[in-house]
């Protein structure tokens, strides 16, 4: 289609599916129209992007994805039947201009690259890398050095430069596919490492990592201009990667110690619309409800609630929630692998719709549970007998 344009997506493989669930939630509430296909593992393309909208939705994607290392704009692809096809497609020719049986010249990677037309794209400086997957056996730096020649020699006006170059060509081989893609926009992978619970002003052992609060985030679907709570919000890690996508944050926590630490922490961040309680969650009874809650209870909760099960303060603690949440307003949650999250779950407001497990250790897999708010067959049956 003429007025479609396509992005790749280098994504990062540490973990099997939240990366895809993350990029799918942002599309879906950032309303970016397209449609995702993965050509193999670590690698997403979405296609069917409205030319008109295209730099704007490539700016959303940009800000928001955590699990993603590069977003590129393609700007030529190919497909083989088989690797063998591929590597023919890809042999460097010895003489130039070499023809086959029929005297046409032969149609490869180089010929066809000539052709592009990189004029809107080159600016002063440019570099060029090949990333490859699914263990094909190439000569990346000759690829590399052939296809930077073609370059300088159709625009001797640009100089290679590899570090910080004006203009990044991406070439993504994979075992039966080519992809040539553009980088528009980096994404900020500084903030990522600034962020890390041990360089914030207030830091307390055990804090998640950024780029997994972010994820979370993403996966509640909160909007920019939207209301966040976190109701164990600990150091805040959670909510300045909301702060981040322009979310207005709530924060409360049993210790005060936390709840004030966590603003240290949004003050250093520069973040303007947030609010901090120092209470038990389930005493939390906002004046308005939120569009989203992501949180990490902490997974020993029983021991600052006189020794009560982990089920009860958990349930307790969800019931709480949901009356503090519009309808169909999403919960993103951690806990164990031990908890029984769908027993729990059973008797209240929520819907579990997606669930992700990371192993953390042998004796420890942490549950990424995304849970709606909805309204129940018994409160609403309650509700009308009143």
């Amino acid at each position: 289609m003429e007025n479609t344009m396509e992005l790749i997506i280098i994504q990062s493989q540490e973990h099997e599916t939240l990366p895809h669930a993350e990029l799918k939630a942002v599309m879906e509430c950032e309303n970016v129209k397209g449609d995702t296909y993965i050509p193999t593992k670590g690698l997403t393309i979405i296609k069917n992007l409205n030319k008109e909208c295209f730099d704007e939705n490539y700016k959303i994607l940009n800000k928001r994805l955590a699990y993603a290392h590069e977003i590129n704009e393609i700007i030529f692809k190919k497909e083989f039947k088989n690797s063998k096809d591929l590597n023919e497609y890809l042999k460097i020719k010895d003489n130039e201009g070499q023809k086959n049986k029929q005297n046409k010249p032969l149609n490869d990677l180089y010929d066809e690259f000539k052709k592009i037309d990189l004029k809107s794209y080159l600016k002063e400086s440019f570099a060029i890398r090949i990333k490859k997957y699914d263990k094909i056996n190439l000569d990346t730096l000759k690829i590399e050095k052939k296809l930077g020649a073609i370059i300088k020699n159709n625009y001797p006006n640009v100089k290679v430069k590899l570090e910080n170059p004006k203009t990044f060509i991406r070439i993504i081989i994979t075992e039966k596919s080519i992809y040539i893609g553009y980088m528009k926009y980096k994404l900020n992978k500084k903030h990522f490492q600034e962020m890390k619970p041990h360089k914030r002003p207030f830091f307390y052992p055990g804090s998640m990592n950024p780029k997994l609060a972010r994820a979370m985030v993403n996966l509640s679907k909160i909007k920019e201009g939207e209301t966040l709570l976190d109701p164990f919000c600990g150091t805040g890690g959670i909510l300045i990667e909301g702060g981040m996508i322009g979310a207005k944050l709530i924060g409360s926590d049993i210790s005060w110690k936390m709840k004030n630490g966590t603003g240290i922490n949004l003050n250093h961040c520069g973040f303007s619309h947030w609010t901090t309680h120092h209470l038990d969650v389930r005493e939390l009874k906002l004046y308005d409800k939120v569009d989203a809650v992501v949180t990490d209870p902490p997974y020993g909760i029983s021991t600052s609630t006189g020794g009560e099960k982990s089920e009860i303060i958990f349930k307790e603690f969800l019931d709480s929630i949901s009356k503090n949440m519009k309808k169909n307003a999403l919960l993103c949650m951690a806990s164990p692998h031990y908890l029984n999250l769908d027993e729990i779950l059973k008797d209240l407001d929520f819907k579990l719709i997606d669930r992700h497990e990371i192993k953390m250790h042998k004796s420890l897999t942490r549950i990424i549970s995304v849970i709606v708010k909805i309204e129940s067959e018994n409160r609403i049956e309650n509700e009308n007998k009143i």
